[in-house]
């Protein structure tokens, strides 16, 4: 194929990537009131539902990630993507209609399955690229999640304030739309050269792990990379309900405080990132990290003025230096034939934290705000937050100095 008719194709896939990423992030600022709304329960018992809801949706994303990919591989990446798409815009639908938590559930279930598909995304953009071209390529994937995660929430948030189920028809129309511009754009790239027979040994989504065995350097590095993602995720598990119970914000002032913590992470890790690892070094961007974040959560959880916060919001993302510099100093601990393992292992343990954390903090954020608890305390998931942080510098220190690659 020349570059001419890549065009359209490959923005097919980016705005694929996009309403992806839109589906996290929309749901956020309108989840309190919907599941209020569907389950007629108070905010401590929705946060609880939302931490379900959040929870099953990154569990399916992570089991069915290799799987959708490896069908791709044998059924083709045209059928897989609008399948998807057309999953996708169905499931808005019921979650928009849906009268039930249960309902909820299994919609929830459902689009964390349709949301699998940045693999197959990924190998269509490989099959269509030059080798000098996927590099950049690639990036464009990247900032597509970045553009849905910021949009998301805007989206969810505007129309949230026409009520809880609006934004759902509005992504279901947009799926819809992708769905038939994709079906006149999108070629199939796998052909009977390259098709190859599925096999479940090659979808088993816990792969990844066995590479830590072999990776004996990084594995401290690893599991401070796990407890730090996990404290980091309070922000998605939490903050609607927490800002809705501490400060009665609506979901169009959620929205947009999570946009601009969304901004503020993007402007942290595309560029002011560069300055401070070239002033700091990698040891000590970890340190400064982890010291940010901690004076952040202890902020956030005894802040008692809501226009604080808000302008507050985007500068919480200056601590968000600690992935880019654990991933570099765990790179060079690594040898350069275990780099492939060492991001498989990274992708897995990132996704369990995804997983844990939205359970846990909405459990917290319930036990201190449902009624008759013996202390009402809203901010208490962000002082577990603080609390890991301590934690992850512990283990920081006592990793070995200079791991040595396996």
């Amino acid at each position: 194929m020349t570059d001419r008719p890549n065009r359209l194709p490959i923005l097919f896939i980016l705005i694929t990537l996009v309403l992806d990423a839109i589906g996290i992030g929309l749901i956020l600022p309108v989840m309190p009131d919907l599941i209020r709304d569907v389950g007629g329960v108070g905010l401590a018992d929705a946060a609880v539902w939302g931490g379900i809801l959040a929870t099953s949706f990154a569990a399916v994303q992570f089991l069915f990630g290799p799987l959708i990919g490896n069908l791709s591989d044998r059924y083709g990446r045209r059928p897989i993507l609008l399948i998807s798409l057309a999953t996708m815009a169905a499931d808005y639908v019921v979650m928009a209609l849906a009268g039930s938590i249960w309902l909820l559930l299994a919609a929830r279930i459902v689009g964390g399955i349709t949301a699998s598909t940045q693999s197959t995304a990924s190998a269509f953009i490989a099959d269509i690229s030059a080798p000098e071209d996927k590099a950049a390529r690639f990036g464009m994937v990247g900032a597509s999640f970045g553009i849905g995660f910021v949009i998301g929430p805007l989206i969810g948030g505007f129309l949230g304030e026409l009520g809880p189920r609006a934004p759902f028809w509005a992504a279901a129309g947009l799926a819809c739309a992708n769905l038939i511009f994709g079906w006149f754009v999108l070629p199939e790239t796998v052909t009977d050269r390259i098709r190859r027979p599925f096999e479940w040994r090659r979808a088993n989504p816990l792969g990844a792990f066995r590479a830590m065995g072999r990776l004996p350097g990084v594995r401290p590095l690893l599991l401070l990379f796990f407890l730090y993602e996990f404290a980091m995720f309070i922000y998605p598990a939490i903050w609607a309900y927490f800002t809705q119970y501490r400060f009665g914000w609506s979901a169009g002032t959620i929205g947009i405080s999570l946009a601009m913590f969304g901004i503020g992470v993007a402007a942290v890790q595309g560029g002011l990132i560069r300055v401070i690892l070239r002033v700091l070094g990698e040891r000590y961007t970890v340190w400064y990290g982890l010291g940010y974040n901690f004076c952040a959560f202890l902020v956030i959880a005894f802040v008692d003025n809501s226009t604080a916060l808000l302008v507050m919001t985007p500068l919480i993302a200056l601590g968000a230096v600690v992935t880019p510099a654990l991933l570099g100093i765990m790179s060079k601990a690594a040898g350069d034939d275990q780099q492939g393992e060492v991001q498989g292992a990274v992708s897995s343990i990132r996704s369990i934290a995804m997983v844990t954390s939205p359970l846990v903090m909405t459990q917290i954020f319930a036990a201190f705000t449902r009624e008759g608890a013996p202390v009402i305390l809203p901010g208490a998931p962000f002082l577990l937050a603080a609390a890991v942080m301590i934690i992850c510098a512990l283990a920081f220190v006592a990793r070995p100095a200079r791991p040595a690659p396996a």
